[in-house]
């Protein structure tokens, strides 16, 4: 579970996702990907520098009630808690991917919420968040995935048809 907390484990399938979208679909994969990366700023940076000072929750491996119970597996930090950014990233880049691919790999539902489901029980299993965190955040991601995706389709309506064609 740790390696799924590191970037070196899960950039490499952005970076590829990154590549295949700009080969495949040019401009209109430039701008996808663009929506990509704002999907993913938008979640870190409201999730990180917006709602954790605002909710100020200390994270689970910090908590002095639990020292006696938490087994350490990765440096705690010193940042607060709710919600998770991992959850609230991952997910809003999962939920974008699935909003534009999903006509044409019908696959990519599972396979994206799976690896954001996976990297969010991560943060659990190593002690770095609560269930509630990564809920929390899995749900803000995603709604930030979904609104991203919704827009970039709104405003490039024929890359959905691109995109389905197979």
């Amino acid at each position: 579970m740790p390696y799924l907390r590191n970037p070196y484990t899960w950039a490499p399938l952005y970076l590829f996702i990154l590549i295949f979208s700009i080969r495949t679909y040019k401009k209109r994969g430039v701008i996808m990907m663009l929506f990509l990366v704002l999907s993913f700023g938008i979640a870190d940076f409201l999730s990180a520098s917006v709602i954790k000072p605002i909710v100020k929750r200390i994270r689970p491996c910090n908590e002095l009630t639990l020292q006696g119970e938490m087994v350490s597996r990765v440096r705690c930090g010193s940042g607060y808690s709710f919600p998770s950014s991992h959850a609230s990233n991952h997910f809003a880049m999962a939920l974008f991917l699935i909003m534009v691919y999903r006509k044409r790999w019908s696959a990519i539902l599972w396979f994206a919420l799976l690896w954001a489901f996976a990297i969010s029980f991560a943060q659990v299993y190593v002690g770095v968040h609560y269930p509630l965190d990564v809920t929390a955040g899995a749900l803000f991601g995603s709604i930030i995935g979904y609104s991203m995706a919704t827009l970039f389709l709104y405003i490039q309506p024929e890359t959905t048809r691109q995109i389905a064609q197979p």
